[in-house]
């Protein structure tokens, strides 16, 4: 009989609706896990939105407080997908109250923040996970095997950029993702994060960074609605507002293998909705990733004869790939959305197994540490080290 875990989930935008559909489709994906996510409560500030939201996904209850939800006795695991300037106390009152904890990313708005939630979960010793859900895509697994195989060596560079264009137009309202007490960054939080926690776990820790940042539309108009979908409207004759974090962030890294890397983020490339985009280049060959593409992966060995070198496009879609063998026969790709199914088999198998979930809280705190670098670094015009953690 499976074990239940009765989950209340904060937040039910993006992120909430995202969240839902993977504790749904984790039982029947991986039963083996032997785990049932009892979708008990969903939490919001607005209770028409939070109502129709516990309808629509299909939880059994919802709630306007939080601290209730986090407080109740028969909640096991505290899901935080709000903005990040409350996951600070969420987090912290999760892990005092005995729970579980899942968070969206980046962990805090800062790394002062970061590490108080650390601090927390170091002492409860309960398990902990922030939703970099990019690890789990099957064809990042499967370049994460290669590397451990020793497929392309040494490896010497990591370039990777997340791009988008959602708010090239000047009149795209001021949004909560547009101001810095509520997001802590524009994309450098939002986009960077990812990409910066995929090169912690695919090459190594970063030594030191230099980066530069930009805000090109200083004035937006105020929103008076956003969507699940990052909609949003202002309103005819809507007064403006300050943006009051970055448009793009770019940055150079030194990892401490020795390696050397460039990180890009934007939301002003037009043209492109969600790229995420990574290559690794090394001694033995190389490999290189497309989100757009996520069921692909490039790889190059130099190990093969001369006349058949060249890159080899693997689809990941066979029943040996990682997290495969809960999907589809080979031929049929799967999507965005499995990857936090993915994200949450892993985290009950840790709870069950006693095993360490990753990426935790300390990995998370690692990922702040590098963001708030490169924004010192981009203020300072220098080289920062990144702080240990």
């Amino acid at each position: 009989m499976a074990r239940q875990f009765n989950i209340g989930m904060i937040g039910y935008s993006f992120m909430g609706k995202a969240h839902s559909n993977g504790f749904r489709q984790l039982p029947a994906a991986f039963p083996e896990i032997g785990v049932e996510p009892v979708m008990k409560v969903i939490c919001g500030r607005t209770e028409s939105a939070v109502k129709e939201a516990a309808k629509t996904f299909g939880w059994e209850e919802y709630s306007t407080d939080w601290e209730e939800v986090v407080a109740r006795d028969d909640i096991d695991v505290i899901d935080i997908c709000t903005p990040g300037n409350e996951h600070l106390r969420m987090a912290i009152a999760a892990l005092e109250a005995g729970k579980h904890v899942i968070c969206e990313k980046p962990l805090a708005n800062n790394l002062k923040e970061a590490r108080e939630i650390l601090k927390v979960a170091k002492k409860v010793r309960k398990k902990t996970m922030v939703a970099f859900n990019y690890r789990r895509v099957p064809a990042v697994a499967l370049a994460k095997q290669l590397i451990a195989e020793g497929r392309i060596g040494r490896i010497f560079h990591w370039r990777a950029m997340y791009l988008q264009d959602w708010i090239i137009d000047p009149d795209f309202p001021l949004v909560w993702r547009l101001q810095k007490e509520l997001a802590g960054s524009g994309p450098h939080g939002d986009l960077n994060a990812h990409i910066i926690d995929l090169a912690l776990h695919l090459v190594g820790d970063i030594d030191s960074v230099v980066g530069a940042d930009a805000t090109f539309i200083q004035k937006r108009p105020v929103a008076d609605a956003i969507d699940s979908a990052l909609g949003a409207r202002g309103g005819k004759g809507a007064k403006m507002g300050n943006v009051t974090v970055d448009d793009a962030t770019m940055f150079l890294a030194r990892f401490k293998n020795g390696a050397l890397g460039t990180f890009e983020c934007t939301r002003f490339a037009a043209g492109r909705r969600n790229f995420n985009r990574f290559e690794i280049n090394g001694s033995k060959g190389s490999l290189t990733f497309n989100l757009e593409k996520m069921n692909e992966l490039q790889f190059y060995s130099r190990e093969d004869e001369g006349h058949i070198q060249g890159f080899r496009e693997i689809i990941v879609n066979e029943g040996d790939h990682p997290y495969m063998a809960a999907w589809w026969p080979p031929g049929h790709i799967i999507g965005w959305e499995h990857t936090f199914t993915h994200e949450f088999r892993d985290f009950f198998e840790a709870i069950v197994k006693n095993r360490k979930a990753s990426p935790d809280f300390a990995e998370g705190t690692k990922v702040q540490a590098v963001l708030e670098s490169v924004s010192d670094s981009a203020k300072s015009g220098r080289w920062r080290k990144v702080p240990r953690v």
